[in-house]
C-alpha cells in the first residue's frame, strides 16, 4: 500500500470515527470468510458496516476524535463494527459472539466514552432508537386513549340504562 492509499484509509477511518453512534473493536482470528460475510450481512441489515484496518493506521486516524482512547483496544487482529445508531452495532457484535467462540469483543467506544467489554454488553441490552419510539409513541397515546374511554363510558351507562326501562316497560 503506498502513501496515497494509506491517507485515503486514515481519512476514511476518521470519517467512521466521527460519525458513528458507536464503534464496536473485535478480534476475529481464526474466522473463515463466511463467518465474516454473515457478520457483516448482519450488520448490514441494522445500518452499521463492518471494517477490518490495520491497526497503525486506525490510531493514526483516531488522533483529535472523540475516542482517542480507543487506540489502546488495537492489537492483534481487530475488525471495527460500526453504525451510527448507538446501540445496532452493540447487539448484532454481542449476539454475534455468542453464536462464535473466535469472535471476540474487546470494547470500544460511543463518541467519547470508552467501552470495555462489559461496557459493549450493556450498551447492547439497552432498547434500540425504534423501540424506544414505540415506547415513546405509547406513553404519550395512553393518556388520551383513558381520557377517550372515560368520557365514552358514562353514554355507554346512560345508553344500558336507557334500553334497561324500556325492556321493563315493553314487558
Amino acid at each position: 500500500m503506498d502513501r496515497a492509499q494509506k491517507e485515503k484509509v486514515v481519512d476514511e477511518l476518521g470519517q467512521i470515527f466521527a460519525s458513528s453512534g458507536v464503534v464496536v473493536v473485535a478480534h476475529y482470528a481464526g474466522m473463515t470468510v463466511a463467518q465474516m460475510q454473515t457478520l457483516r450481512a448482519k450488520m448490514r441489515e441494522v445500518g452499521g458496516s463492518v471494517r477490518v484496518a490495520k491497526n497503525k493506521l486506525a490510531k493514526i486516524a483516531l488522533e483529535g476524535k472523540p475516542g482517542v482512547k480507543m487506540g489502546d483496544l488495537l492489537t492483534g487482529m481487530t475488525v471495527l463494527a460500526y453504525t451510527e445508531d448507538p446501540v445496532a452495532a452493540a447487539k448484532v457484535c454481542e449476539a454475534y459472539a455468542k453464536g462464535n467462540d473466535k469472535f471476540l469483543i474487546l470494547g470500544g467506544a460511543m463518541g467519547d466514552t470508552i467501552l470495555d467489554t462489559a461496557g459493549v454488553k450493556a450498551v447492547a441490552a439497552m432498547p434500540s432508537r425504534e423501540e424506544l419510539i414505540a415506547q415513546i409513541v405509547s406513553c404519550i397515546g395512553a393518556p388520551g386513549s383513558a381520557i377517550a374511554g372515560a368520557i365514552g363510558a358514562p353514554a355507554s351507562n346512560i345508553a344500558s340504562i336507557l334500553s334497561t326501562i324500556e325492556e321493563k316497560a315493553a314487558a
